[in-house]
């Protein structure tokens, strides 16, 4: 972890298979609204989500989400857990976390952009002028 940037790997395991996957949270100041959760292949590729950190917050007390993410907080056989369902036009996911795994890192993001100062690290000016760069002649 730096000043600017929170990372952990989680062992997570996918619906229906027998061992467990590596996933890779990651959350940077400088996209303050949005956490990354990265699933190793067997390939040892990275296929990469990203989603709206609100929704990961909420998602350790409550279900949540819909559309394409939907995450809930589960006891199963005496392991709290956050299923998170990720669906696509190629098919769905669904993925089991620890919760007290998933709680650490979310207090992480939270000591280093507190709820409600999101906007305050954004440069919106700059963003701007990038994609605006980024689509022009």
């Amino acid at each position: 972890m730096t000043n600017d940037l929170v990372q952990q790997d989680m062992f997570t395991v996918l619906h229906g298979q027998p061992a467990p996957v590596v996933t890779r949270w990651s959350y940077s100041a400088y996209d303050p609204f949005a956490v990354s959760l990265a699933v190793r292949t067997r390939q040892d590729r990275w296929v990469e989500w990203l989603i709206g950190r609100e929704l990961v917050i909420a998602a350790l007390d409550e279900p949540t989400g819909e559309g394409d993410v939907r995450m809930r907080p589960l006891n199963v056989q005496g392991y709290d857990i956050v299923e998170i369902e990720i669906r696509s036009h190629d098919g769905r996911a669904v993925l089991e976390v620890d919760q007290d795994l998933l709680r650490s890192f979310v207090e992480a993001t939270l000591a280093m952009v507190p709820v409600g100062t999101e906007a305050e690290r954004m440069d919106l000016d700059g963003e701007i002028a990038r994609i605006t760069r980024s689509c022009g002649a």
